[in-house]
């Protein structure tokens, strides 16, 4: 067997040569520099996301608070409603004053009925009578906060 050698045997190898030892110490140099970097790519990613997280808990929040308000308003609108259909069908002259004190799933709301004379005219200055205007009012808290809606109709009454 023969041996090819150039005859420089414990000379000390050079820095940007390619035996194996100089090879492995730069892959560890780079592996550690790599490690680093994914740490805090992590933790950023890790930030990132708890961000997100607690912005889409406020939008849950949000969204939850707008679907409370508008059932209470529905609420409110069916109880004004149906008062107003009640006031409507009756054959009595409605009452001048009146309140109602209703337990809802949303609190207690209050609907307040006045009944007035309306003045109205014709235009040759004759009054025209038997017509009532009639306004309800309903009255509630939503997290303290009073809150109210108002519906004006008129009642025609002879006699």
């Amino acid at each position: 067997m023969e041996k090819w050698s150039n005859e420089i045997f414990n000379t000390p190898a050079l820095r940007q040569s390619n035996t194996p030892i100089m090879a492995a110490r730069r892959c560890r140099k780079r592996s550690r520099s790599k490690c680093a970097f994914a740490l805090y790519e992590v933790l950023l990613g890790v930030a990132i996301f708890a961000i997100g997280v607690i912005s889409l808990g406020r939008a849950v929040q949000n969204c939850l608070n707008a679907s409370t308000i508008s059932a209470e308003e529905n609420v409110v609108r069916q109880i004004l409603s149906d008062r107003m259909a009640e006031v409507q069908a009756a054959l009595a002259v409605p009452d001048s004053e009146k309140e109602f004190k209703i337990n809802t799933n949303y609190g207690r709301v209050i609907l307040t009925q006045k009944a007035a004379p309306a003045a109205l005219t014709e235009p040759d200055n004759t009054i025209i009578t038997g017509i009532n205007l009639v306004t309800l009012t309903a009255r509630w808290l939503h997290a303290g906060v009073p809150q109210s809606k108002q519906i004006q109709f008129y009642v025609y009454r002879s006699g």
